[in-house]
């Protein structure tokens, strides 16, 4: 299975206490970190860097937040913002969300609600690229067979299974009923098969971790 992109997040912060807090909170908790000390600076980074979220603070000197969340849409329109400020009100929550921003956090934050958002918003992320990614209908007409569905999370979760190990875990009477559906299976690229099991490709991984993400979405 492939291992997990590493996120990398900007802080834009003039203060440099809440950039080295946010920077420690994150490292720690898997996350590569860069900063920026005002709206000008930040800008530079997004042109030159590829991050996937921007910890934003709203309230800076000469470019202020709301600003440079303008110009990094512009520059990156599918960068990832989040806004951190002190003066957390309806009408600027509002006006940062019109601007692109994907949330909003007060200050003094609170570090297990911060990281939970920055969470939500790159499953939000990878839920949009995974749209991109694939066909949606016709994969879902596709997925629609239950037996299909529970091979892949199946093979998902154990990494590969024989024929007669995915037959009993999906307690299936009939095994040519399991082999026609891994024979679709591979027929549309999701899996493949060594010399005795079967896997799933790098698309039936993405189909997997698309469904998850579905289904958080349809279960909240």
């Amino acid at each position: 299975m492939q291992s997990k992109k590493k996120r990398k997040i900007l802080i834009v912060d003039d203060e440099e206490i809440i950039r080295t807090n946010l920077s420690e909170l994150l490292k720690e908790n898997g996350y590569f970190t860069d900063a920026a000390v005002s709206g000008r600076q930040a800008i530079e980074r997004v042109t030159y860097g590829d991050f996937d979220i921007v910890l934003l603070d709203l309230m800076m000197p000469v470019m202020d937040g709301m600003e440079t969340l303008r110009e990094i849409k512009k520059i990156r329109p599918k960068t990832k913002v989040i806004m951190i400020t002190a003066f957390a009100t309806v009408e600027n929550a509002v006006d940062a969300i019109k601007n692109g921003a994907n949330d909003y956090i007060p200050k003094p934050y609170i570090a297990n609600e911060l990281l939970s958002t920055i969470r939500r918003v790159i499953e939000e992320a990878r839920f949009e690229e995974n749209l991109k990614k694939l066909k949606i209908e016709e994969t879902l007409f596709f997925l629609s067979n239950p037996i299909r569905r529970n091979i892949l999370v199946l093979l998902y979760s154990r990494g590969s299974l024989r024929l007669m190990d995915i037959t009993r875990k999906l307690e299936i009477d009939d095994h040519t009923k399991v082999m026609f559906h891994l024979k679709t299976l591979r027929e549309y690229g999701m899996i493949d098969q060594g010399e005795k099991s079967y896997f799933l490709t790098k698309e039936g991984e993405e189909i997997v971790e698309f469904l998850k993400i579905l289904g958080s979405y349809l279960s909240e």
